[in-house]
C-alpha cells in the first residue's frame, strides 16, 4: 500500500482565481457576441432560410461577430474550467491558442507593412466587391454607410465606383430610381438637418464631376483611410499594445498555474 502526502503548498489560489476572473469576462462576452449574431440572423430571416448565407455575394458582418464570439467563448470556457478544475490539458490549450493568435497578429502586421501595395489592392478589391452587394444585406449596407459617413468618403477610390452596383450604375437600361446616384452616406452632412434625407444622393452623378463636391464627398474611402491612419497612429498602436498585454497576461496566468499544478502533482507521492 502506498501513502500519499503533500510536501509543498497547494496550488496558488491567487493565480487560480486571477485566471478564472480574467476568463469569465471573455466567456460571457463570447456568449453575448454569439447571441447577438444569431439575433441579427433571425431578424434577417437567415435562420428560417439558411441558403441566404450562400447567396450573399458580399461580406456579412454577422460572420465576423459569430467567429469572434465562438473563439472568445471557447477560450473563456477553457480558461475558466481549466483554472477551477486545475486541468492542465485545458490550460495548455488556452495558452497555446492565445500564443498562436498573438503570432498570427505579429505576422499579419509585418506582412501588411512589407507588402503595403498588395494589402492596399486587396482592400480596394474587397471594398468594391461589397459595393456590388450593397443592397443584398442590411448589415453590410449599414457597415458601408457608417464607414462612408465617419470618413467623409464615397466609394473605394471615387464616387464612380458605385457604377458597379446594380441600382446605382449609370447605364441607359437601368430602371432604378437610384440610377447615377450614390447612397445617402456619401452626401455632405448639414448640422442644421433634423431629418435624415435618404434621397440626397439621387441623380448626383448625372451632372459634371466638377460640381459633385457641392453635394457629396468625392474622396474615396481607401485614400481617406490612408490619411486617417497616420493621424491616429498612436491610438492604433495603443489598441494593439493593450490587446497584446492582455494576451500576454492570459498566457502568464495559464503557464504559472500549470507550473503550480505540476509541482504539486510531482510532490504528491
Amino acid at each position: 500500500m502506498h501513502y500519499y502526502r503533500y510536501e509543498n503548498e497547494e496550488v496558488s489560489c491567487c493565480y487560480k482565481y486571477l485566471m478564472f476572473s480574467y476568463n469569465i469576462i471573455f466567456w460571457l462576452a463570447g456568449a453575448a457576441f454569439i447571441a447577438i449574431g444569431f439575433w441579427a440572423w433571425s431578424e434577417k430571416g437567415v435562420l428560417l432560410d439558411l441558403t441566404q448565407v450562400t447567396r450573399l455575394h458580399g461580406f456579412d458582418p454577422v460572420w465576423l461577430v459569430l467567429a469572434v464570439g465562438a473563439i472568445t467563448f471557447i477560450l473563456g470556457f477553457a480558461g475558466c474550467v481549466g483554472a477551477l478544475r486545475e486541468n492542465i490539458c485545458l490550460l495548455k490549450f488556452f495558452s497555446g491558442v492565445i500564443g498562436f493568435i498573438f503570432f498570427l497578429e505579429l505576422t499579419a502586421a509585418v506582412l501588411a507593412f512589407v507588402f503595403q501595395d498588395n494589402v492596399r489592392e486587396w482592400i480596394n478589391d474587397f471594398f468594391l466587391a461589397n459595393v456590388k452587394a450593397y443592397r443584398e444585406d442590411i448589415d453590410l449596407q449599414n457597415l458601408i454607410d457608417s464607414l462612408q459617413k465617419m470618413n467623409h468618403c464615397c466609394g473605394a477610390k471615387e464616387p464612380d465606383d458605385w457604377n458597379l452596383n446594380l441600382y446605382f450604375n449609370c447605364t441607359d437600361n437601368n430602371p432604378s430610381r437610384e440610377r447615377c446616384g450614390v447612397p445617402f452616406s456619401c452626401c455632405l452632412s448639414d448640422p442644421a438637418d433634423t431629418v435624415l434625407n435618404t434621397q440626397c444622393g439621387y441623380d448626383v452623378r448625372k451632372g459634371p464631376k466638377g460640381v459633385w463636391s457641392n453635394d457629396i464627398y468625392v474622396k474615396g474611402c481607401i485614400p481617406a483611410l490612408e490619411e486617417w491612419l497616420p493621424r491616429n497612429i498612436y491610438i492604433v498602436a495603443g489598441v494593439f499594445i493593450i490587446i497584446s498585454v492582455l494576451q500576454m497576461m492570459g498566457i502568464f496566468f495559464a503557464r504559472t498555474l500549470i507550473g503550480d499544478i505540476e509541482k504539486v502533482k510531482f510532490n504528491y507521492y
